[in-house]
């Protein structure tokens, strides 16, 4: 009797538990280059995070803000805070929002050091930019997408994206290569101009976030 041998692609994985193998594995990579350049600074994980989520937070954030962007407990994150502190890396003002409230900040020192940890990891931007432009185009959409399929999850933070923006109008412009348009500087915008983290953001309510979401998804 002749044995079935079962060909070696027979048992490969879903295309999205590849996909998530690989954002993972290039997630590894990228902390990995930041982390070794951390350790010689005398930095932990978390501190490295935290001075990356207060690099283009100019105007200061709370802790609370803190620990739930980066998903620990508001101890674990005042530690590491208390430590950046002594350091002399961050600094305490007062909330522009709320003067009874505490606001975190980065002193020139952080920024210094934050820009340096960004630049740990250029052989990734490197990488990115030797790609075809289609492919930059194409890859930055998917992203785009999944981060607003695990936001309607709520399993991913808030983030400054223009998607989230009440200055957002999705649509304005349809059948145009900018359909998009930002009533803050009034313009239109391409979904490749689309940012991430925009220093003039301002939340839209969550009922226009998650339909925002679903237009893109489905344009």
């Amino acid at each position: 009797m002749k044995t079935r041998h079962t060909l070696p692609w027979h048992d490969t994985p879903a295309k999205s538990e590849r996909i998530v193998s690989a954002i993972t594995r290039i997630a590894s990579v990228l902390r990995s280059g930041a982390w070794q350049f951390a350790t010689a600074e005398g930095l932990n994980p978390t501190q490295v995070d935290i001075l990356e989520a207060l690099r283009s937070r100019r105007e200061g954030v709370r802790l609370s803000w803190i620990a739930q962007h980066l998903g620990v407990t508001a101890a674990s994150a005042s530690d590491s805070i208390t430590s950046l502190t002594a350091k002399g890396l961050i600094e305490k003002g007062r909330d522009a929002a709320d003067g009874r409230a505490v606001a975190l900040r980065l002193t020139e020192s952080g920024q210094n050091l934050a820009a340096r940890v960004s630049n740990s990891v250029s052989f990734a931007h490197e990488a990115v930019s030797d790609l075809p432009q289609s492919t930059q185009e194409a890859l930055f959409e998917s992203l785009l997408a999944l981060i607003g399929k695990l936001q309607q999850s709520d399993r991913f933070p808030e983030i400054r994206a223009c998607v989230t923006c009440k200055y957002f109008a999705i649509n304005r412009h349809p059948d145009s290569n900018a359909p998009h348009h930002c009533t803050l500087v009034n313009a239109p915008l391409s979904v490749s101009l689309l940012r991430l983290d925009c220093p003039e953001h301002d939340q839209a309510q969550a009922a226009v976030v998650v339909q925002n979401w679903r237009e893109l998804e489905s344009a």
